[in-house]
């Protein structure tokens, strides 16, 4: 579990729709009409996910006049990124010593 998050941050990230919604709202903050209008998904289905978004902590709200609009919030995503620096470094460690070994072996022999 991430940092106090009600959800497995993997489980919501897991869902291609929410993974979509994420990625409109990487552009700017949008209100559902926008979402449902960029995404081409009924209004639904679009809120439906934003609140499993919102309760997970993916994104944030706020009201302007009528509308709801969301934003990212990138304590998650932080979360999520600290999970998988490990495993970053490794396969860092591991395409580092590849290289090595490439420019090694196209080294013109000395002889």
């Amino acid at each position: 579990m991430f940092g106090g998050m009600s959800t497995d941050a993997f489980a919501v990230v897991a869902d291609s729709t929410r993974r979509r919604i994420l990625t409109a709202l990487l552009e700017r903050e949008r209100s559902v009409g926008e979402l449902v209008g960029a995404l081409e998904l009924s209004q639904p289905t679009v809120s439906k996910h934003l609140k499993v978004l919102r309760d997970s902590g993916f994104v944030a709200s706020r009201s302007a006049a009528q509308q709801r609009i969301y934003r990212l919030d990138r304590t998650p995503f932080a979360e999520l990124d600290t999970w998988l620096g490990p495993f970053r470094q490794k396969w860092n460690r591991h395409l580092d010593a590849l290289e090595r070994h490439l420019d090694q072996s196209l080294e013109p022999d000395d002889e």
